[in-house]
């Protein structure tokens, strides 16, 4: 959700549904003085989430548009920019949930653009050894899709790695930037010879190798802790003009960590401009503790100390979104760092578990939305006092699922009962971990889940719903006139058996 820029003065056109219609005044009220003139119209549908582009069009006379621009619900689907034209007027979509229309709008919102990042991240493949090419490229693939700049090859030691030059070979050929890892200077050699970029890692002793070769070296320190000896092999490369990252190498938890962050600030202070490089999987892989967190914090530091690369792994099940979170994090800090801000309100991406603003809607509200509906269909919303569901005859609220089951009276009803029954538990879920909740939708998890692409000029296709009662939404809704509502939004068309009322 990017933040709007309005003209002071600009007329917007707000549309929603009945349900929705109160909840938006209200925000809209809030959020006074506005610089723009607000203008909210009910275009005679319950759901405002189920709008589309084919139905504003039917129902919404183009002389009855005076303003200069349409905003509809976030989850509105259909060719807006076909709409556009039609009214001669930008058709823009909202924020998934009314809630948040002042960040929408830039009240509480920073600058959310995050396509800016001035950190590398090199993601390494630690079994490449054990494994054939293609797997290699497969992971390689995966890793640049999540934003990975360079594809690091894993030696292991007493191991051999025959196809080293083959994996090498091949992810040159499909345009990926390489790095040998090995602490073993004939794999370095070797790896650099097939066509690797960056060599990590060499010490003092060890500098002779990027003598040999055109690989930009990572430096490290002679034994561990040892600051002097890596201030000493920066010396000799910085002596000699020659490109280099330098690495003082984070330790674990409780064997050294906040004397290796030191080390680090030391660096930056006795050599403020060379490039450093910083390896997380020492916090990543061996702490038991959510990996989104955890990369948050250290690219904060990274962020301060202006460190240029970052060293990621996904070794343990729990790290497997490491090099996402990475991608997500060097983003976040490089745009609060150029704000002079904190690093609030740009992503949640990172927030895989909690949210800020988990509930849309208090309790009052919701029982307002509820006491407007007049169909049979259950809908479902979550505040922080549990779960609500609802229909015309009547709401229930608890945080248990099972405690609500007996008054649904769905026991005949099996596929009804199933898709009830789903849907209570994301809103249990959601409620339990403080997480947004939209009916018909999955629970959304930051980085930790893939994200379905969603295609929002396609109609969605009748999933969740239930098949057998289609037939008699479709003739409910062919006995509803097709037309605006009057000024009381009287048209009252049942929707669907439930959506998010934004």
């Amino acid at each position: 959700m990017s933040e709007q820029v309005v003209r002071t003065g600009e007329r917007i056109l707000f549309l929603t549904g009945h349900l929705a219609l109160r909840s938006l005044h209200r925000v809209l009220d809030d959020m006074q003085p506005l610089p723009f003139d607000a203008r909210v119209l009910d275009i005679g549908i319950n759901v405002a989430g189920l709008m589309t582009a084919d139905l504003i069009r039917r129902r919404l006379p183009a002389e009855r548009v005076d303003a200069d621009r349409i905003v509809v619900p976030g989850r509105c689907r259909g060719d807006l920019d076909a709409l556009a034209l039609h009214y001669g007027v930008p058709v823009q979509r909202g924020p998934d949930e009314v809630k948040d229309l002042p960040m929408h709008f830039g009240r509480k919102a920073k600058k959310r653009l995050l396509d800016r990042h001035d950190v590398l991240i090199f993601a390494e493949i630690v079994d490449a050894p054990q494994v054939g090419v293609e797997q290699v490229l497969a992971t390689a693939r995966r890793y640049r899709r999540d934003g990975a700049d360079v594809i690091d090859i894993g030696c292991l030691p007493d191991t051999a790695f025959p196809h080293m030059e083959d994996c090498i070979r091949a992810l040159k050929t499909e345009g990926f930037q390489v790095s040998i890892d090995s602490l073993n200077t004939d794999d370095l050699l070797r790896g650099a010879r097939a066509g690797a970029d960056y060599l990590l890692s060499l010490k003092k002793s060890t500098l002779w190798v990027a003598d040999e070769v055109d690989a930009i070296p990572v430096l490290i320190p002679d034994t561990p802790g040892d600051l002097d000896s890596l201030r000493e092999a920066v010396d000799i490369m910085s002596a000699r003009g020659n490109p280099f990252y330098a690495d003082p190498i984070v330790e674990p938890i409780h064997f050294g960590f906040a004397s290796s962050i030191v080390r680090y600030h030391e660096l930056r202070r006795t050599h403020p401009d060379i490039p450093v490089m910083m390896g997380v999987g020492n916090l990543t892989e061996l702490t038991d503790a959510d990996t989104s967190g955890i990369n948050a914090l250290l690219f904060g530091i990274v962020s301060e100390l202006r460190i240029g690369a970052v060293l990621a792994t996904e070794v343990s099940p729990h790290a497997r979104r490491a090099v996402k979170e990475a991608d997500i994090a060097r983003r976040v800090m490089f745009a609060a760092r150029e704000d002079n801000a904190l690093p609030r309100d740009y992503s949640d991406d990172l927030m895989t578990t909690h949210q800020r603003r988990p509930f849309a809607e208090t309790p009052d509200e919701i029982a307002d939305i509820a006491s407007s509906v007049r169909d049979p269909n259950f809908r479902i919303q979550v505040s922080e006092q549990g779960i609500h569901i609802y229909n015309r005859d009547g709401m229930q609220v608890h945080t248990d699922p099972f405690a609500l089951y007996p008054g649904l009276n769905v026991a005949e009803d099996g596929a009804h009962a199933f898709y009830l029954g789903v849907e209570l538990a994301r809103a249990q879920i959601a409620w339990q971990l403080g997480r947004r909740y939209a009916q018909d939708e999955e629970l959304q998890w930051g980085a930790a889940v893939e994200k379905k692409e969603q295609d929002l000029m396609a109609h969605c296709a009748p999933g969740t719903t239930l098949q057998r009662k289609a037939a008699r939404r479709t003739a409910a809704n062919e006995a509803t006139p097709d037309t605006m509502p009057d000024a009381a939004g009287s048209t009252d068309a049942p929707d669907s058996a439930g959506k998010s009322e934004s």
